[in-house]
């Protein structure tokens, strides 16, 4: 009797109460072109219809093995080390059940292996939005090209890509190091992926996609990721503790030289994901928030601060020094022209962020915006702040909204301003012109009625979001800048023309005022369906060729 052969790549799908996505994340293993695979699907004790599921899976082909653990670990280690124990491929995946595996992962991360003697092999991976279904990938200038590295000190940056999976680990490198996912802990996959960039002596990217992340950004607290459970103090407790275990790691294992890039990728990434959530955040909140991360940012390299953008380093310091109402105001500034409300300048003629000269050097490094030019830069792009201070419901589908207008390099002349609103659903825009009049220097304030009504919309209809902006008109130039809106308001809901409209705030960073429509009657069922499928570029080329054809000009 001949022996079985022995798989090249045991894939392993780590599941819990996870019945419903699991089989799609099965066959996207079992649909791979490279077809000598084993399959573990390992069952953190599922209490739901998962163990049913994956028997039957295992029923259908004689790939798959179904490993059920004893009892519930909590996290995502455990199943995956239990797996290891069993694999019998020299080369290792791993698969999350809410997730797939594009058709050539496979083979292109094994092709990877057979070129050249790695410890892994790593590709792109695609993130996929459940809510809207739009693609993305994650990290892509890390995965732009083909290459092979020999250390992560070729490219640290690689600290930023801190997956597991959508990686190929060689099964002796793993066990060379006796490296395993670290059980008992939350963020296990930035621990492991630290640990295996600084041992592996040889890896290589490919940019092909080897993996699909399905993403939920706004998923619910009960059936959040852990990433997304961001709201939890015990998930920034957790997330530190990881972060102190990485850099006892470097300094143990020789690569203490890389503690710097680590540093600027928990600053960049991990804190950065709080500081986008801290306007949502109460004063408790931020206050056990401050205990937690300010001994962990007092341990961080300087020069990790250094490289990165200024809005960001006002954020970190403005929590270090526990001014945490400001740094609520200060987040809403992340990653958008938003001016501050207030800057001083000091007697060193330096300009600063906020509404006095900050007392330490360190606050002063580190909020001083003078490098920006806020008073001097050209007007089309200089920094306003517009913020909703009221909203009320006005006849039919309109808003009546009070819109303060921060400037606080003193910008704008003496006097009223001009000021517009602009959304455009569609590709039609809808201007709403209203005066700004002064309260203070540096404060203008002035109300206007938003009439969605009014927006001419196309015939096929228009499903979407908007987000309306203020034009600032001085002197002939113009301005443009968001509108930021009260963070939690009740949505008001109208009918407009062949349409629903939804006024609501936008739920996250920078928190502006949304406008979402949704056709409506003839217009959902007919009009815009059809207008869909006409935009699908197959059937738009069709549509030309048949124009060209039947025109007089054609014959």
């Amino acid at each position: 009797m001949s022996t079985p052969r022995l798989p090249d790549v045991t894939v392993t799908v780590i599941v819990h109460n996870d019945a419903g996505r699991l089989p799609r994340a099965v066959e996207s293993v079992r649909r791979q072109t490279h077809r000598n695979i084993e399959i573990v699907i390992s069952d953190d004790h599922s209490t739901d219809d998962t163990p049913r599921v994956a028997r039957a899976l295992a029923a259908r082909d004689g790939r798959i093995r179904y490993l059920r653990l004893p009892e519930n670990s909590g996290g995502c280690s455990a199943p995956r080390n239990r797996a290891l124990e069993i694999a019998r491929a020299p080369y290792l995946m791993f698969l999350d059940s809410d997730d797939e595996l594009p058709p050539e992962s496979v083979e292109s991360l094994l092709a990877a292996h057979r070129e050249r003697d790695l410890d892994f092999a790593m590709g792109a991976v695609r993130r996929i939005r459940v809510d809207t279904g739009r693609r993305s990938t994650w990290m892509p200038h890390l995965v732009r090209e083909r290459r092979t590295l020999d250390g992560i000190e070729a490219d640290p940056r690689l600290f930023f890509e801190h997956l597991s999976t959508g990686k190929m680990y060689a099964r002796a490198f793993l066990d060379r190091h006796d490296l395993r996912f670290p059980e008992g802990i939350h963020y296990e996959d930035q621990l492991f992926s630290a640990q295996a960039y600084c041992l592996a002596k040889r890896f290589t990217i490919v940019p092909e996609p080897v993996y699909l992340w399905y993403v939920a950004p706004y998923a619910g607290s009960d059936t959040a990721s852990i990433s997304n459970q961001r709201h939890l103090l015990g998930n920034v407790r957790d997330r530190i503790h990881v972060q102190r275990l990485i850099d006892a790691f470097l300094a143990e294992s020789g690569h203490e030289g890389l503690r710097e890039d680590k540093d600027h990728k928990f600053l960049k990434h991990d804190f950065r994901m709080y500081a986008g959530d801290l306007p949502y955040r109460d004063e408790e909140w931020l206050a056990s928030f401050a205990d937690l991360v300010n001994p962990y940012l007092e341990t961080l390299s300087p020069g990790a601060y250094a490289r990165l953008p200024r809005a960001e380093r006002v954020v970190l310091r403005l929590v270090r020094d526990r001014r945490l109402t400001e740094a609520r105001w200060a987040a809403r500034e992340l990653g958008h022209d938003v001016a501050p409300r207030e800057l001083t300048t000091g007697p060193d003629g330096r300009t600063y962020w906020g509404g006095r000269v900050p007392e330490s050097a360190g606050a002063r490094r580190e909020l001083d915006l003078t490098e920006l030019e806020p008073d001097t830069r050209p007007f089309s792009v200089a920094r306003f702040r517009h913020e909703i201070t009221e909203i009320t419901r006005g006849p039919g589908a309109s808003v009546d909204l009070t819109v303060r207008t921060y400037d606080p390099a003193l910008r704008l002349p003496v006097g009223p301003q001009r000021a517009s609103l602009i959304v455009s659903p569609g590709r039609r825009r809808l201007t709403v012109p209203f005066r700004l009049s002064p309260v203070r220097p540096g404060v203008f304030e002035g109300r206007v009625r938003l009439d969605p009504a009014t927006a001419r919309l196309p015939l096929s209809g228009f499903a979407g979001v908007r987000h309306p902006m203020v034009r600032l008109t001085c002197r002939g130039h113009g301005n443009r800048g968001l509108l930021l809106a009260p963070l939690a308001f009740p949505p008001l809901t109208a009918r407009v023309p062949r349409h629903r409209l939804t006024i609501e705030p936008e739920g996250h960073i920078p928190g502006r005022l949304q406008l979402r429509w949704q056709p409506a009657g003839l217009t959902a069922s007919l009009l815009h369906p059809a207008a869909r499928r006409l935009a699908v570029p197959r059937v738009r080329r069709a549509a030309r060729l048949a124009a060209s054809v039947f025109s007089p000009s054609g014959v």
